[in-house]
């Protein structure tokens, strides 16, 4: 099977033709210079990485050039790999549970980011760990959701727990906990309702689910993952920002990365939302979801030294 650094590489390709091979092949073998800075500026807003997260790299590059007045262009381009590891770097691993059971995730986000389905995969990637998983059905808003989570459950060899459409979210989180508890299983899942970011009263009910899933078990939740689309660009971080003022996200999990130009949002979202990025898709298997890695993914975008 491929490693993080191939699966990564193949789903990033559109991306890396349009940001990583354009740097290279603009400044590949030829002398440093001032007035390559334009192209350098261009190239990157096109990328749509965001005026700030442009602004940053630029500000920080330059004062390396200045200090080390590199010949090759080649070497800046490496200065600017570096300085994009630093803006997504992280530490630990997301898949860490708390010492006492059952640690608690909640999964967030606007409809249609893969947000559900994001929830089978962390239930698989935590379950051929060998951790008791248990998935919590609260998206109670949509018809086909609980059946939808369900497949996902039996795809990932977990268990679910739900009730009927139209049922209080914030009842099926709270007696999922419980149940999880009595069981003693490692680790709960709650997938939440898809809702958009605009919706005051949707995103009062994710509140209101955050807060009970406290009741249910002090210091819960322990995680909250905000899904976001890697293809809407920067109008993902328009949608995050209301999330983030709702509830306590501790780090993005950035779905469809493979096939997209714009797999440089991962940037602007640890720039601009001061949120880690801990876990990427790119892929619909089981197995497509990973814990970030932030030189596997600057590397998969601007491509190793030939």
């Amino acid at each position: 099977m491929p490693g993080l650094w191939e699966r990564l590489r193949g789903g990033l390709t559109r991306t890396r033709q349009g940001l990583g091979d354009r740097i290279r092949g603009v400044f590949a073998d030829r002398q440093w210079s001032d007035d390559l800075w334009e192209t350098l500026e261009e190239i990157l807003y096109e990328a749509d990485l965001g005026v700030d997260t442009v602004n940053f790299l630029l500000e920080q590059t330059r004062a390396e050039v200045r200090n080390q007045r590199p010949r090759e262009a080649t070497a800046v381009v490496e200065m600017l790999k570096r300085h994009m590891m630093e803006l997504v770097r992280v530490s630990g691993d997301p898949r860490s549970l708390t010492a006492d059971r059952p640690t608690v995730w909640m999964v967030v986000g606007v409809n249609g980011t893969g947000k559900t389905t994001t929830v089978g995969k962390m239930a698989y990637q935590m379950r051929v760990q060998g951790f008791d998983v248990i998935l919590g059905a609260a998206d109670t808003f949509r018809a086909a959701a609980q059946e939808q989570l369900s497949v996902w459950a039996s795809r990932a060899g977990v268990e679910m727990i739900g009730q009927d459409y139209g049922a209080d979210a914030a009842a099926v989180a709270f007696d999922t906990i419980r149940a999880a508890s009595a069981r003693h299983a490692d680790l709960v899942i709650i997938d939440t309702a898809g809702r958009l970011h605009n919706k005051a009263q949707l995103m009062q009910e994710l509140a209101k689910v955050h807060r009970v899933t406290g009741r249910a078990l002090a210091g819960a939740p322990h995680q909250v993952w905000l899904v976001l689309d890697a293809t809407t660009g920067q109008n993902g971080l328009l949608q995050a920002q209301v999330f983030l003022e709702t509830v306590q996200v501790t780090g993005i999990v950035l779905t469809k990365l493979d096939g997209t130009a714009k797999g440089g949002v991962a940037l602007s979202v640890s720039r601009q939302l001061h949120i880690p990025v801990r876990w990427v898709g790119v892929g619909e298997n089981l197995d497509d979801l990973m814990p970030f890695d932030p030189e596997a993914y600057v590397e998969a975008i601007i491509g190793r030294p030939s």
